[in-house]
């Protein structure tokens, strides 16, 4: 299906939220989810929902991951 992902267009086989997560920080091996944030068109979608929030084309997600320090 066709998404945008942090302003971007992609093409994503990801059902749901967490598996979007999972495709999309692959290449950084990360233990778990700490730190991040997801908003699904506009709206901030709690960690413990991901797994159970599908996608559908035309999607807007914006992945977000908070650093410490200025």
């Amino acid at each position: 299906m066709k998404l945008i992902v942090n302003g971007q267009e992609r093409d994503s086989a990801a059902a749901t939220l967490d598996a979007l997560w999972r495709e999309e920080t692959a290449e950084l091996d990360l233990p778990n989810t700490k730190g991040f944030a997801i908003a699904l068109n506009g709206k901030v979608v709690r960690q413990p929902e991901w797994a159970k929030t599908s996608l559908s084309d035309d999607d807007r997600v914006e992945i977000i991951r908070a650093f410490a320090g200025g």
